[in-house]
């Protein structure tokens, strides 16, 4: 289709209120472009849906914990960018974090020893990994980046 006949999203919707071509045109106002790039929103801004959307991705260097604070083989709860996220120290000086909010139903779980345990449906992840052990969950907890510098833990 040429560029001079395609409708924009805000178009569709606009037009598309009524009917089932107007579903039609609304559902087409929301695919991914021909070329590749992403698509814009109603409002005419890009859609980030596929960009972090937590505050932990900006919080580069942000002081999370003491190193101390993190027994060796367990865990802790903790926030970076405002965000709820799980600290675990595997071994000793090696830490991991990962996002707190649990890949089932976005539940907010919480450090447990050597285990992250979801309160809502029961699902256990290891802490050391962010694998699920127990479901219903079935996919692991996502890995946010942590450093550790002399006695601290810091994002990023």
């Amino acid at each position: 289709m040429d560029d001079a006949r395609e409708l924009s999203r805000r178009t569709a919707l606009a037009l598309g209120g009524t009917g089932a071509i107007g579903g039609a045109l609304v559902l087409a106002g929301c695919a991914a472009s021909d070329d590749g790039s992403a698509a814009s929103t109603a409002d005419g801004s890009d859609d980030d849906s596929a960009a972090p959307t937590n505050g932990a991705a900006d919080a580069t260097g942000e002081d999370v914990a003491a190193l101390a604070d993190i027994p060796v083989g367990g865990s802790i709860d903790a926030t970076i960018g405002g965000e709820p996220v799980l600290l675990a120290q595997p071994t000793a000086g090696e830490v991991v974090a990962y996002s707190a909010i649990c890949t089932h139903q976005g539940c907010v779980v919480a450090a447990a020893g050597s285990k992250f345990e979801c309160p809502c449906h029961g699902s256990v992840f290891d802490a050391a990994t962010g694998d699920v052990e127990v479901g219903p969950a079935l996919e692991p907890l996502g890995s946010v980046a942590v450093t550790v510098d002399g006695d601290r833990v810091v994002a990023g």
